[in-house]
């Protein structure tokens, strides 16, 4: 995709979603990160149900950690393969308070040393909870990426390197949003609606579903 094309297509999804959000609900950096390390494999709206019985309860590590691992399985049991989330959740609530104050630390090294916390997971907390512009690549920008021409790689890593050197300066805070939820209502994974696409022309996608398909 020619360069020109990137800067309209992000121009494009601005302008249809000018402030661009995720759709995990939180209130706090901490409440976030245990959101989206819930969410792994989960939806964001199986994620969201849990939260809202558990955070009511504990939204602190002092209050995670009070709950333990046993105590936060009844909180998450929905979820798929909430034991071994309870048990990084309840271990990272610890952590946190023995060596960052009870703070969610600012830094991708400090994240990914928590229990339970990737890269992907410690790229959406540093966007989503300190506006840094880094770049979460999950499954949805992965295909969006990859199909639309906007950034190829044969692996998330490679497409978030390639996505950091493509996306515009002035887009890239809002980026990962504007990809994510593209992926998930607009370039779905088995067909996508390329009729009502935004950014139809500029997709470089060999088998564009007909407009008003």
């Amino acid at each position: 995709m020619p360069t020109a094309h990137v800067h309209e297509m992000f121009r494009r999804l601005r302008e249809l979603d000018p402030k661009p959000a995720t759709e995990l609900e939180y209130s706090t950096p901490y409440e976030l990160l245990v959101a989206v390390t819930l969410s792994a494999q989960a939806t964001d709206v199986g994620v969201n149900k849990a939260t809202r019985r558990l955070f009511p309860v504990a939204n602190t590590p002092a209050a995670i950690a009070a709950l333990g691992e046993e105590g936060l399985k009844p909180y998450i049991n929905t979820i798929g393969l909430y034991n071994a989330k309870a048990a990084n959740v309840a271990a990272m609530a610890r952590l946190l308070l023995e060596r960052h104050g009870g703070e969610v630390p600012r830094t991708r090294e400090e994240l990914e040393a928590l229990p339970g916390v990737g890269r992907k997971t410690a790229n959406v907390v540093l966007n989503t909870a300190f506006g840094q512009p880094t770049m979460a690549v999950d499954t949805h920008i992965f295909r969006v990426s990859n199909r639309t021409g906007l950034a190829h790689g044969k692996d998330v890593r490679a497409v978030e390197d390639r996505l950091l050197k493509r996306v515009p300066e002035e887009f890239l805070k809002d980026a990962h949003h504007w990809l994510i939820l593209h992926g998930r209502y607009v370039c779905k994974a088995r067909r996508p609606e390329c009729g009502p696409c935004v950014i139809r022309d500029l997709c470089t996608y060999p088998d564009k579903t007909p407009a008003g398909a």
